[in-house]
């Protein structure tokens, strides 16, 4: 249930000007809910029609997080004349799927389907703050109450409740096929920065082996990797300084060698 208020202490500690468009996804956020209809192609065709309006015709940097990561780096390989540089915060992609599951999925699909999404309620947004420090003990409690009031948006009876569409949390009918991502990143002909905590906690525990990941990474032909100690999955939100150090280095960098 992120937006895009994450990347401001990212923003903030930037040492020059830069022009950065950050948008919310769609049911993210402040951007209108879809109902019952998250297409992971829906993602790039909104990238795509947000880079026609504010940088038409230029090349440009892509920067995400976990899934803004992988729409980026997808989009980067659809249509690699449009990207220069993309730069990836722990977007190592999902696990791939056995065609047996489908079955499975799609019933499970249509069940829900017939619920509507709930969000859980906080009494404030103190207690959303604190949730979010549950879920990532390195969040510093300011960083914490800040972005509670980015992330949450207050319901009709004085309760708290994030404002992402929670129909995002329904099972995804479509199978993930890694297979098709590694085509499209073997496509990308801009420089990849990829950025990564120094302990891959979640890539591991959602499956993705080292053996897995180490393929995903020779699929891009110019392709730099930088480790960062304590931080989590959230490195934006753990090591913001530092994220920002690293990625004023990459754009500054005008060499063309990979890493």
């Amino acid at each position: 249930m992120d937006a895009s208020a994450s990347f401001q202490f990212v923003v903030d500690a930037f040492a020059q000007d830069w022009h950065v468009i950050a948008p919310d996804w769609r049911g993210f956020g402040r951007s209108d809910r879809q109902g019952d209809a998250y297409w992971f192609p829906d993602y790039l065709a909104d990238l795509d029609a947000i880079l026609e309006v504010e940088q038409a015709g230029e090349a440009v940097t892509l920067i995400g997080h976990s899934m803004g990561g992988n729409v980026a780096c997808l989009y980067a390989g659809v249509r690699p004349a449009r990207v220069g540089r993309v730069i990836a915060l722990d977007a190592f992609g999902l696990l791939d799927r056995a065609p047996e599951e489908a079955p499975g999925r799609y019933e499970k699909w249509l069940d829900e389907l017939g619920r509507p999404g709930v969000s859980r309620e906080y009494p404030d947004f103190d207690a959303l703050a604190a949730r979010l420090q549950r879920e990532n003990p390195r969040l510093d409690p300011t960083r914490a109450a800040w972005l509670a009031r980015q992330l949450g948006e207050h319901t009709e009876s004085g309760a708290v409740r994030f404002a992402g569409d929670p129909n995002h949390r329904r099972i995804n009918p479509v199978l993930y096929r890694r297979a098709e991502s590694e085509a499209c990143w073997r496509r990308i002909t801009g420089r990849v920065l990829w950025v990564e905590p120094a302990e891959p906690e979640l890539r591991r525990r959602v499956g993705i082996s080292d053996e897995v990941d180490a393929a995903a990474k020779a699929c891009f032909r110019d392709l730099q990797l930088v480790s960062v100690a304590d931080a989590g999955h959230n490195l934006h939100h753990d090591q913001p300084e530092r994220i920002a150090a690293i990625i004023e280095d990459f754009l500054r960098d005008t060499r063309s060698t990979s890493i």
